[in-house]
């Protein structure tokens, strides 16, 4: 049997007591909590904040996806965490997803990392420093990004021309003369931004975000240089296998771009601001001109990354996909939808799996959205957002009641006075006045 930590939290409120609800945390969570952020802190310490010029330590939470309970290295300034141990304990409101993550809760800003964590050492410490530097992002002047939609990566010729250019970071990494292989992944890049033109810029709004994010976490894991090695080539194999590559990508590529550059200049990322594009400072790292790539420039040197392979798998997906975007069409492009309008939008999802739907938005399987009208989790079949954001629209209804609404693959909980309301065929959340 688990043993169980029973823990009662006592909590003051304006001079009274109260007994609180008793949080249960298995024994295994709670070892592996503490042994992972005295980890953290161990390396962090060492580290000293030289990376960055600046520290990685500060508040972080572990949450439990289930049960939604806390585990953080400190306190928060309402006192609604309680202490045991050298750690704080208590549950996460429901109004806020639980998200691998930077936020603001009761006076300070957290980086938080749902549970559980990765069994391997070196794999936990990537991604609690990834998500550490998520929280001194606007401290180090990577604020307010406004990430762009990477629809071409979901497009036959967006995946190749990025799978080639993968393909010869992974040969970079498995060569004695990497600088020949980094060229050639450049010419791909430049490629790719070649024939959309709309890509250069929104690609650099994922890597600046994530891909800077999974750089530091990568690089400060102390894993051993051959092992970083066979991490990043494991991790593009990985990649390959994602069932879209639209905000994905950029945790696959500026990692291995930053761990050659590091090895040239360690402290390489200290000159970028939220200003740079990263294509051009990496190109012009490397001494690699901007110039206009032909076909056969592309044809030639693809060739000994496997081009030919790689387009016969990309045209067989892109006729799967065109089967799954019109099953999709079908459900949203209906009359018989529900639409709800985001006001105050918190959102959760996965972005492995996300599908641009041409120009009516992006659909997410998995999604949770809290707003003023309530709570919306959407765990299969999907969701579509708009493409601005400003709504976000279900299949039909098949259960309904004042408060909870629910659908195939996904479950709405209204606030009052927020009702759902039909007209035609097509559902609307409303406030009622």
């Amino acid at each position: 049997m688990r043993l169980i930590f029973m823990i009662l939290a006592l909590v003051l409120f304006s001079g009274y007591s109260h007994i609180g609800k008793t949080i249960e945390i298995p024994e295994a969570d709670w070892n592996q909590a503490k042994s992972a952020l005295n980890e953290l802190n161990e390396t962090l310490n060492k580290e000293n904040g030289r990376l960055w010029n600046h520290s990685l330590k500060g508040p972080l939470m572990l949450v439990d996806r289930g049960t939604r309970t806390i585990i953080a290295n400190e306190s928060d300034n309402s006192g609604e965490l309680i202490q045991r141990e050298t750690l704080f304990i208590g549950t996460l409101p429901e109004n806020i997803n639980i998200a691998n993550t930077a936020f603001d809760w009761n006076g300070k800003r957290w980086t938080m990392v749902a549970l559980p964590l990765p069994d391997i050492k070196e794999e936990r410490l990537n991604l609690l420093i990834h998500e550490s530097f998520h929280r001194i992002q606007p401290t180090l002047g990577f604020d307010s990004l406004h990430e762009i939609q990477c629809v071409h990566l979901d497009s036959k010729n967006g995946r190749i021309y990025l799978e080639l250019e993968l393909e010869a970071l992974k040969k970079a990494l498995n060569s004695n003369e990497p600088e020949v292989h980094i060229k050639n992944a450049l010419l791909f890049r430049q490629y790719r931004h070649q024939n959309f033109p709309e890509a250069k810029n929104a690609e650099n709004s994922l890597e600046l975000n994530e891909g800077l994010a999974e750089y530091t976490g990568s690089i400060l894991s102390q894993r051993n240089d051959p092992d970083l090695i066979k991490h990043y080539i494991t991790d593009i194999d990985r990649f390959y296998s994602l069932p879209s590559y639209v905000r994905s990508f950029a945790y696959f590529t500026i990692p291995v771009y930053g761990y050659f550059m590091q090895k040239k200049e360690p402290l390489w990322n200290q000159q970028i601001t939220k200003r740079t594009n990263l294509s051009d400072f990496i190109s012009h790292f490397y001494g690699v001109e901007y110039q206009q790539i032909t076909k056969e420039d592309v044809l030639k040197t693809g060739e000994q990354y496997g081009i030919g392979s790689t387009v016969e798998k990309e045209t067989r997906r892109e006729a799967a996909k065109e089967a799954v975007k019109s099953k999709y069409k079908k459900i949203f492009l209906s009359d018989s939808v529900v639409e709800i309008g985001l006001e105050n939008m918190n959102i959760g999802f996965s972005p492995s799996n996300i599908m641009p739907l041409d120009s009516c938005g992006t659909v997410y399987p998995n999604i949770r959205i809290t707003d003023n009208w309530g709570i919306l989790e959407v765990d299969s079949c999907g969701a579509l957002m708009s493409p601005v954001w400003n709504k976000v629209t279900l299949s039909c209804p098949q259960i309904t009641t004042d408060t909870l609404i629910s659908g195939r693959g996904w479950r709405l909980q209204l606030n009052n006075p927020w009702i759902l309301i039909k007209n035609g065929n097509r559902y609307t959340v409303i406030k009622k006045l």
